[in-house]
């Protein structure tokens, strides 16, 4: 088979309004945050998901540094990370001065093995940070029940699981707070962007002062106080109104994207649920959660055999990518590591393939083209 068709990872989607609301923002004389645009955004997120209060943020990796500041965390705190994440879950507790502790994944998912977290709960632990993997709820029930028995903050990295729900709860209005990601390689996108979700009300001021650079300047703009002051630490978090507008394009067409997405996820996993029958892992959906279809994976059987699949579809213009490399094996934090062997994050590592997933995708690129190679690949 010869594909002449270059099918990328990913291509971000434009429904169309972002230049107008762009224009619009412009218009309006206000391009610096806090605008029109991203309190449209942040009430939209609240009504729709139930969150407490909703940031925008210029990352998601900007919500985990001020989740970092608002627990005040220092040198000495223990945090529960998974192995298997990106960088930016784990830098923005390392830049604080804490102590990370990371655990395995399940053996069937790259998300954390909740029944491994209570053996690295020592006094001197402050939260559990959640990652929802390709947007799959963790077990949430489990790890609250952890988080009331030793009084530990729960933080969600919802940066896939945008639309994602454990047992009909909203991920990201779970925890005591939530980041989300509206990166490019997001289901809904603003180029770069985040999101905080605050979801415990003695958090809310000073998650909103914080953003503002340590100043009470939002208190000033209501009127509330006559002029506004340096009150605490504090950076500068605030996406501009071009981000926003962006975004907001791409809220008002969330449902008709994610179904689409969904209806391609289904599809990868109609056609290759015969890869199981000879020991390649598909992703299942846990039955507490929903799918939000960030991404469709294949689990190969071993480095070699991962590498050979990715480098077999780039030879026929489809680029497949693996993802996350353990942290604890990282050249950065290995000597830091305390020496456990997280063998089922080494394992992701090694073996997961990503196959393209974007809403340009078609149903026809995927059983026509990607599927038969991949099966061929297999021999299936």
């Amino acid at each position: 088979m010869s594909n002449t068709k270059i099918i990328p990872f990913n291509k971000p989607y434009l429904t169309g309004k972002e230049t107008i609301y762009i224009e619009d923002a412009a218009k309006r004389g206000k391009l610096s945050g806090d605008g029109f645009y991203t309190k449209k955004c942040q009430t939209f997120f609240e009504e729709k998901y139930g969150f407490k209060k909703v940031f925008l943020t210029t990352s998601c990796t900007d919500a985990l540094e001020m989740i970092a500041l608002l627990l005040d965390i220092q040198s000495g705190d223990e945090i529960i990370i998974p192995s298997y994440t990106f960088v930016s879950t784990a830098n923005a507790f390392i830049l604080r001065g804490a102590t990370i502790r990371f655990t395995d994944s399940k053996i069937e998912h790259p998300g954390m093995d909740e029944d491994k977290l209570e053996a690295l709960i020592t006094a001197k632990t402050k939260a559990i940070v959640v990652v929802h993997y390709a947007g799959i709820a963790c077990n949430m029930d489990k790890i609250i029940a952890l988080a009331e028995k030793y009084s530990l903050y729960i933080i969600e990295d919802a940066a896939q699981a945008i639309d994602g729900f454990y047992n009909g709860r909203a991920l990201g209005s779970i925890g005591h707070f939530a980041a989300f990601s509206f990166h490019e390689t997001k289901n809904i996108i603003s180029g770069e962007g985040g999101m905080l979700v605050v979801n415990s009300e003695r958090f809310i001021e000073r998650a909103e002062i914080i953003r503002e650079k340590g100043t009470n300047r939002n208190k000033f703009f209501r009127g509330e106080v006559d002029k506004y002051n340096w009150v605490d630490i504090g950076s500068s978090f605030l996406p501009s109104e071009i981000t926003a507008a962006f975004l907001y394009a791409q809220l008002e067409q969330m449902d008709a994207i994610q179904q689409k997405r969904l209806s391609l996820w289904n599809t990868y996993y109609r056609e290759l649920l015969p890869l199981k029958d000879i020991g390649i892992i598909i992703p299942e959906i846990p039955v507490f959660a929903s799918n939000n279809a960030h991404a469709f994976y294949l689990i190969c059987k071993d480095e070699q055999q991962r590498d050979a699949l990715i480098r077999k579809l780039k030879a026929e213009n489809i680029l497949a990518v693996f993802h996350y490399l353990s942290l604890h094996n990282s050249p950065y934090f290995r000597e830091k590591h305390d020496n456990r062997k997280l063998e089922n994050s080494e394992t992701f590592s090694d073996c997961l393939v990503r196959l393209p997933l974007y809403f340009e995708l078609t149903e026809e690129d995927i059983t026509s083209i990607i599927v038969p190679l991949v099966k061929s690949f297999f021999n299936v």
